[in-house]
């Protein structure tokens, strides 16, 4: 059953497009190579001073990490402006070396500038990491004025060789990555195959096994949102039935959709195990005789079980021929489309949440040099970073705690193993420098997975630095531990103080972008729209279903005193049903116009959502009873959009099941529908 699943296949189901490989990769390609050249500079032409080397590093780092603009001459005239810019806090560092408190205060402006720098987009975003990164490594090693001409030549190399590894190396290629992508979305559906083979033949499926295929399906959504955004789309956001993209993004959608009704059907009645077998091996015979079997047994669960997965089987092999036909042409017959979207005007008041996130940034990086520098006068900058670095990539107060423990606890972790493999590789350089490789490489390889564990390695490559130039003591790490704890903690009270951003808040803003995509979907139904019009509809859906997901995670963690996963999984769960059905709805509606039935599904449906929409994130602390999967058999293979419809207005009932808090009783809205 197995044969099929090779060591590729289980990357690509783990690291979408190979992305975190590429990244990771680039990562330490740059660093391992600006090094080599620096260290070739220093033995054949110049003395270089450490600045270089270190400042050649670390905006390597930043070179792979931070620069997302698209195309290679962008990504190059954003990475010379980071350069131009790193030269400039450098010189001001080195000029202000003898004043420490004003270098100190100039410091908080660099960092005040390259925050809001993040209002001109990617480049802005960029540029200030250069600029914040180079000063403080400017702060922290001190060169002279005199050495500027050299301390420049490892910014200028880090750039260049970043390049040339991002633009000539590995460089970015959407057709491979739309093929990988679909390879991973083949992938997560065999490891869907792979459970439900393990659960096929018993009873009932137990509550953690329905837990881990919702996982799985969750799983898959993340992939197939990837894969769409490699298809390139009109300018209109709708495809032309006669593009060849068009095709593509059906089987892409069919495959997501098949998937996931074979989990839905298969809650109610377990396939049996030489189905999922014969799917999973394409065995044509097999599955012929299972589609004479549904047709005998089409009025009961299991009928709908068996047609479930026969219809996965059909998309999953579609979707093999999908990447078959990628892998012999590259997708030469799509087109790629241009990037026409318009500058957005640049808001420069506190309304804009980037500017209310440069000043807490800002008074966050402030607190820490104050308390930083009350432990340490030389080491107070770790404590700068943290503060400074929690911020990145968080939506809400909720997200920034999260990422300082995780910070916080990657550090000590970090330096307990880094002491550890420091000691033991003491006066062993050769075995010490491909170790540090491997750390750097698998810290930006886990970045968009776990902060933690990106810290955790990092934390273990300065062990083993600081072990190599003969520096390390365990008063020197107690100290960066102590430093880190500040940045933590600073960032993380500014977070909840100054403009806190309430994870409930950031859930409302989620839920009401989640609302407004399904009262667009029923309104385009209710106006006669169908085909690609209602799957681009539903596609919006689901992207606003994994912002939600991300928005509530703070809700669910063990620091937060609203701790309930048990109710955030159920009403998650319920949001996840609402996006599956609504894909159901705009697969199976092609009338050209709702009949009667329908209409006043739609208004039933609208209705509740007038009533849970207001009322945001609330749903997320509501006491329910734990639902079980009733008996009803979901005819999917008929009536497909009443059907979604009627599964949608059920699962909005779900979000507020007490009766005196919905306009009507539980249940009615359905109950009407089906009177009219």
């Amino acid at each position: 059953m197995f044969s099929g699943f090779q060591f590729r296949d289980w990357l690509l189901a783990n690291d979408p497009a190979l992305s975190r490989l590429r990244m990771a990769s680039r990562v330490t390609l740059t660093i391992v190579f600006s090094f080599l050249v620096l260290l070739a500079i220093q033995m054949f032409i110049l003395p270089l001073p450490t600045a270089a080397f270190g400042l050649g590093i670390v905006l390597s780092i930043e070179g792979g990490v931070a620069v997302r603009d698209k195309g290679n001459t962008r990504q190059l005239v954003t990475r010379l402006f980071g350069c131009v810019a790193s030269l400039g806090v450098v010189a001001i560092a080195a000029g202000l070396e003898d004043r420490r408190f004003l270098s100190d205060l100039v410091f908080l402006v660099v960092i005040a500038l390259a925050s809001a720098g993040r209002v001109f987009g990617p480049r802005g975003f960029a540029i200030g990491m250069f600029a914040f990164t180079s000063y403080f490594m400017g702060s922290y090693f001190r060169p002279s004025l005199a050495e500027l001409p050299a301390v420049a030549i490892g910014p200028v190399v880090s750039v260049l060789v970043g390049h040339l590894v991002r633009a000539v190396l590995l460089p970015d290629d959407w057709r491979r990555d739309l093929l990988r992508s679909l390879e991973s979305v083949r992938g997560r559906i065999n490891q869907i195959l792979f459970k439900l083979a393990a659960l096929a033949g018993g009873g009932e499926i137990g509550e953690a096994d329905r837990q881990e295929l919702r996982q799985l399906e969750d799983r898959l959504k993340e992939v197939v949102l990837m894969a769409e955004t490699f298809i390139p789309r009109p300018p209109g956001g709708v495809f032309d039935a006669a593009d060849p993209a068009a095709e593509l993004a059906i089987r892409l959608f069919d495959a997501h959709l098949a998937a996931e009704s074979a989990i839905v059907l298969s809650f109610q009645s377990p396939p049996a195990f030489a189905l999922v077998h014969a799917v999973i091996e394409a065995d044509a015979m097999e599955l012929g005789r299972y589609e004479e079997m549904a047709e005998t047994i089409k009025d009961q669960p299991q009928g709908e079980t068996v047609r479930a997965l026969l219809w996965l089987g059909k998309a999953r092999q579609q979707l093999t021929q999908a990447i078959g036909e990628g892998q012999a042409s590259g997708f030469s017959g799509i087109d790629a489309v241009m990037d026409t979207a318009q500058a957005q005007p640049i808001d420069f008041s506190f309304a804009n949440p980037l500017l209310r996130l440069a000043l807490q940034i800002t008074l966050a990086s402030a607190i820490a040099m104050g308390f930083g520098l009350l432990l340490s006068r030389e080491r107070w900058f770790w404590a700068v970073l943290a503060s400074f670095l929690v911020f990145t990539n968080t939506n809400s107060r909720g997200d920034t705690a999260m990422r300082a423990l995780s910070r916080s606890l990657g550090t000590v972790f970090g330096i307990a193993i880094g002491l550890v493999l420091a000691t033991m590789m003491s006066g062993e350089p050769d075995i010490a420098i491909p170790v540090a490789a491997i750390c750097i490489f698998l810290a930006f390889y886990f970045l968009q997975v776990s902060y933690a564990t990106m810290t955790f390695f990092i934390s273990i490559v300065l062990c083993l630095v600081y072990g190599m130039t003969g520096v390390l003591t365990l008063d020197l790490l107690k100290l960066r531990i102590g430093e880190t704890m500040i940045g933590a903690a600073a960032g993380t009270a500014v977070a909840f103080v100054v403009f806190p951003t309430r994870t409930r808040g950031a859930l409302d803003t989620a839920l009401a972008r989640w609302f407004q995509a399904l009262r667009d979907l029923l309104a385009g139904i209710g106006e006669g729209k169908s085909g690609f019009e209602l799957m681009a509809l539903s596609q919006t859906i689901d992207a606003c279903y994994r912002d939600v997901t991300v928005a509530a995670r703070p809700l669910g963690s063990s620091w937060s005193v609203v701790t309930r996963p048990g109710q955030i999984r159920q009403t998650l769960a319920i949001f996840l049903s609402c996006t599956y059905w609504a894909r159901i709805l705009a697969k199976s509606y092609d009338a050209p116009a709702a009949d009667d039935n329908l209409k006043t599904l739609i208004a039933a449906d609208l209705a509740l959502i007038d009533n849970a929409a207001p009322r945001g994130s609330a749903c997320f602390l509501i006491q329910r009873k734990a639902s079980r999967t009733t008996g009803r058999h979901l005819p999917l293979s008929r009536e497909g959009a009443k059907l979604g419809l009627e599964m949608i207005g059920s699962a909005l009932e779900r979000l507020y099941p007490d009766a005196d808090v919905l306009p009507f009783a539980p249940g009615e809205a359905i109950a009407r529908s089906k009177q009219g």
